[in-house]
């Protein structure tokens, strides 16, 4: 089910003509994500630090590989290259550059939709620890005002369109 909304998810960003940023490896919900994408002729731009070439195993027929020397320089980069941040259910990894884009967007470091496919309620706990967090004012304001969610993978590009005529406004 999680495979197939990434699939879902790489041939709507090709045929929206939007260019895919991601982790640049072969495996898992990302690499699910980038092969759909590249097979319905969209861009895709991997970013891989150096150490994880051989770990995560790069996707080789990406329109464009970017090589950082670390973490953070990989976070940092695909920050820059992106218009909008996807999350699908995923790890920690996931979680943590979830996060982090929230963080930054509270800080006003950026105006770019975040939006979070809560495929089968997955993401549901999470929602409930921002809930929880902003009753218990740990937030300086409403969470939910950092992220949008959708049940259907379909309203994902609808949804990052609808974020930037909004903030055009």
């Amino acid at each position: 089910m999680y495979a197939q909304t990434a699939r879902v998810l790489g041939r709507q960003i090709a045929e929206s003509h939007a260019r895919l940023i991601y982790g640049g490896a072969s495996i898992g919900l990302m690499g699910e994500v980038a092969r759909a994408a590249l097979e319905a002729g969209g861009e895709v731009i991997g970013v891989i630090p150096q150490f994880l070439r051989a770990r995560e195993i790069e996707l080789a027929s990406l329109t464009e590989l970017v090589i950082t020397p670390n973490m953070h320089e990989r976070k940092d980069r695909m920050h820059a290259l992106s218009d909008a941040f996807v999350v699908l259910p995923g790890g920690l990894g996931t979680l943590e550059e979830v996060l982090e884009a929230m963080t930054w967007a509270q800080l006003g470091l950026h105006k770019k939709p975040i939006v979070f496919v809560n495929v089968k309620g997955f993401w549901d706990p999470l929602f409930a620890t921002f809930d929880r967090v902003g009753s218990h004012n740990f937030a300086r304001y409403g969470l939910k005002e950092l992220y949008t969610v959708v049940s259907r993978v379909e309203d994902t590009m609808p949804a990052i369109l609808n974020f930037e005529r909004q903030a055009a406004e």
